[in-house]
């Protein structure tokens, strides 16, 4: 295993998270009567193939069920000093909410302190304001730290990069949560600030929101040769040194096998060039699909989604188009366009519905690719609608 700094927390942390959002039972916390012997056995045993394998971060969080009880339980026949453990609570109205939430999330862990406390989900400079009101559920947070119950405090987001950079820019937090991998590359300057303010960055969900890499299509894994998609995936980010690690979340022990494999192979010249070589052929394959103008241009003059009519969320349907238009993970498309309407401000706005793309011209109208941009619309509701989804608690 390699370590890295976790920016100003001063922690080794691995570069391998151990996620924990899969583990959990139901996705209903109270609902422990669903935990079964062999279900918390498997856990136990992905938790301890993580430290068996130098894989000391385990992540997971209130929204996640039954996971907080069931990598509590897990924790007992694991040697709790050689743990870094975090947990993520949503923003609350009040810091004794706050407060209220961490006190159950350390009952379920079965432990008396956090090392990694994140406030999970500013998605919005709302959600900002509400973090950092006075006596509000930051401060709780940094009372706790005082406390010695936690011992770094940070933040989760899948929000747009302008609210990430907010967030880092007020200095109070120390690490950031965030998704940044090929597939989605804009966040970078939010990495980019963190690395400035010396913050732990970790990559939140590479496998899933990467793109669904543990059920590639024929397509992708043709374009990821020699490699598998997830091991490009691991390798792309981390040999990006402002990234710290990845989270993992895995269902059995043996899915850690690739990202292992991959983390051999991080100081490998002909790994390093594969991942380069790899990197250069799926660009080169969006250019001679879309066009090389259009790929340079796709995104410009497109509005934000509360400036369409029906707030449809434009950028986000042509990225999913370009996507399954290219690198046929069709099926990891389909899943994120269920979601909107459906996942509040962690996936906003709103598919094309009954909102026809003629109603778009005047929104569309300073994009370089207006006429393309409605018909790419009408495919892709034709292509992705008839599975509306549900969001995930706490949609890592």
């Amino acid at each position: 295993m390699e370590y890295r700094r976790f920016g100003k927390t001063e922690l080794e942390m691995p570069v391998l998270t151990a996620g924990g959002m899969r583990f959990q039972a139901s996705w209903n916390a109270a609902e422990t009567d669903k935990i079964t012997d062999e279900g918390q056995a498997n856990v136990a045993a992905c938790l301890r193939r993580a430290l068996d394998e130098g894989i000391t971060h385990f992540e997971t969080a209130r929204g996640y069920g039954t996971s907080e009880t069931q990598v509590g339980r897990a924790m007992k026949l694991l040697p709790r000093e050689q743990i870094l453990l975090q947990t993520k609570i949503g923003p609350t109205e009040t810091g004794e909410e706050f407060a209220q939430h961490f006190e159950e999330s350390l009952e379920r862990l079965q432990t008396d302190y956090v090392d990694l406390l994140a406030i999970h989900g500013i998605n919005t400079e709302a959600t900002l304001e509400k973090t950092l009101r006075t006596d509000g559920c930051l401060e709780m947070a940094e009372k706790l730290k005082a406390d010695g119950r936690v011992r770094h405090v940070g933040f989760s987001s899948h929000g747009p990069t302008d609210v990430i950079v907010n967030s880092i820019a007020t200095g109070r937090f120390e690490y950031v949560n965030l998704h940044w991998f090929w597939i989605q590359q804009e966040k970078w300057p939010a990495i980019a600030a963190a690395a400035e303010r010396d913050m732990g960055v970790l990559i939140i969900s590479p496998n899933d929101k990467g793109g669904r890499l543990f059920d590639p299509p024929a397509r992708l894994v043709g374009l990821c040769e020699p490699m598998v998609p997830m091991e490009f995936n691991d390798l792309f980010c981390l040999r990006r040194r402002e990234v710290h690690t990845l989270s993992i979340g895995i269902r059995r022990p043996e899915d850690f096998d690739i990202h292992l494999r991959a983390v051999g192979e991080l100081h490998d010249d002909g790994a390093a060039d594969l991942v380069r070589q790899i990197d250069e052929r799926l660009r080169a394959e969006f250019r001679g699909v879309l066009g090389e103008e259009y790929c340079a241009t796709w995104s410009e003059g497109l509005p934000d989604w509360p400036d369409v009519p029906g707030e449809v969320n434009v950028r986000f349907i042509v990225w999913l188009h370009n996507l399954a238009t290219v690198l046929g993970i069709t099926s990891f498309c389909k899943d994120r366009y269920g979601l909107l309407g459906n996942a509040g401000d962690w996936v906003p706005g709103k598919p094309l519905g009954q909102t026809a793309p003629a109603d778009l011209a005047e929104a569309l109208a300073a994009s370089p690719h207006a006429d393309r941009i409605g018909e790419i619309l009408a495919e892709a509701h034709e292509m992705f609608a008839g599975k509306d989804g549900k969001r995930l608690q706490s949609e890592e």
